[in-house]
């Protein structure tokens, strides 16, 4: 089977309104990895749960599901908006421990009076300003996760150094309503840190998505959206190289076309397949994110109908090229900025 000359990534969505429990999202991550998917997402909020529509908090289902996988990544939404950046920091290098490096973080803000109002602390925020503020917090949680170099534990026992504080740094970043002086509590993630991932269908998030992402989410309805996605792609990657970041190399931005799924039977399973096909070669993503509606049964017949297909005709890789998330998709592990600077000095 002839493997693909540039990798295709393939993603899906967990999300089941009514799951209270961790035990389906463990059993849907393990069927998307049999079928060699590079991650999985799951959604959170804080908009109050629907009768029967509740769901787990998302980090804390994905470290569930964490040790109960091997290779898939686990991105988990988490909201920038009335959370501290430090907890969601130590959250996300958490998981990414748990997981041995296969975790992410899909950037996401609250507006709505309803979620403001559950904590009491400010009236909700427009767009643009939460994801002014997103950007900000995106920021100041890559900086507390290089606060520790790779190398700042010692764990002697016999001298009784677990740290070595030269190691460890403060971050002092003051941000719009909120100030972090650091160092994390939890030490580098495997990951150096966590994939970053931003929906940027609408404009205000672009911004935050140019300058942070490491995946970016373009949501596309219908087969017509090609031109569309295609374009959001392409003002992606010109904003980024603005902010001065190495698209074709270090920094670059893998962006995925985020599709809805139905499939009922075996011919929509290639029918995907043509489609993903068709999109890729044309350019339009470099991969992409499904929705399934049913997800039992759309992801089943993802893994075990379009797959196989996508393998067959050289376009889908049939293995998992390392252990952690960066490495499924060709990123690059980050070095840090922190050390950089001392060995500068």
């Amino acid at each position: 089977m002839p493997e693909p000359t540039r990798p295709l990534h393939l993603a899906v969505a967990l999300d089941r309104p009514g799951a209270h429990d961790a035990g389906p999202y463990v059993r849907a991550a393990r069927l998307a990895e049999r079928g060699r998917l590079d991650f999985v997402t799951l959604g959170d909020s804080f908009a109050p749960p629907r009768r029967g529509a509740g769901r787990p908090d998302a980090v804390a289902a994905l470290a569930r599901v964490a040790p109960a996988t091997e290779r898939i990544g686990l991105v988990p939404t988490v909201t920038t908006t009335h959370t501290e950046p430090f907890h969601v920091s130590s959250a996300l290098s958490t998981l990414d421990w748990v997981s041995r490096g296969r975790a992410g973080w899909n950037v996401a803000v609250s507006t709505g009076e309803a979620e403001a109002r559950h904590f009491g602390r400010r009236p909700a925020p427009t767009a643009s300003a939460a994801w002014r503020e997103a950007e900000a917090v995106a920021d100041v949680v890559a900086r507390l996760w290089d606060s520790w170099e790779d190398d700042a534990e010692i764990r002697d026992a016999a001298t009784g150094r677990f740290i070595d504080r030269d190691k460890l740094h403060h971050v002092d970043f003051q941000g719009p309503g909120f100030s972090v002086r650091g160092p994390s509590i939890v030490p580098r993630p495997p990951q150096g840190r966590p994939v970053i991932a931003v929906e940027a269908t609408a404009e205000p998030s672009r911004e935050t998505a140019a300058r942070h992402a490491d995946v970016v989410f373009v949501r596309a309805e219908h087969a017509g959206d090609a031109r569309r996605v295609r374009a959001v792609r392409d003002d992606l990657r010109r904003r980024a190289r603005d902010h001065g970041r190495d698209v074709a190399g270090a920094g670059r931005i893998v962006v995925l076309a985020s599709l809805p799924v139905a499939l009922y039977a075996a011919a929509d399973a290639v029918a995907l397949a043509d489609l993903v096909g068709d999109w890729y070669a044309d350019g339009v993503a470099d991969g992409f994110h499904f929705r399934p509606r049913d997800l039992d049964r759309d992801l089943a017949l993802l893994v075990d109908g379009t797959v196989p297909v996508l393998q067959h005709r050289g376009l889908l890789r049939a293995f998992y090229p390392g252990g952690t998330l960066r490495e499924h998709l060709c990123l690059p592990r980050p070095a840090n900025r922190y050390a950089r600077v001392k060995e500068t000095a």
